[in-house]
């Protein structure tokens, strides 16, 4: 067989499995805040200071 596996897989469905993966990552993102709030709210402050922080 030439090529990895799955090389015979076209772009539009890699495009779709691309996009359910992040979808369902930002699901489990939203879950884990919801769970976690104390530790969701640390990561927000903290991507801000980072933000406030980077020069551009």
């Amino acid at each position: 067989m030439t090529g990895p596996p799955g090389a015979d897989e076209t772009e539009a469905e890699r495009r779709q499995r691309r996009a359910r993966f992040l979808r369902e990552l930002a699901e489990a993102k939203e879950l884990r805040n919801r769970v976690q709030p104390r530790r969701a709210k640390a990561a927000r402050l903290r991507h801000a200071m980072r933000m406030r922080s980077f020069r551009w």
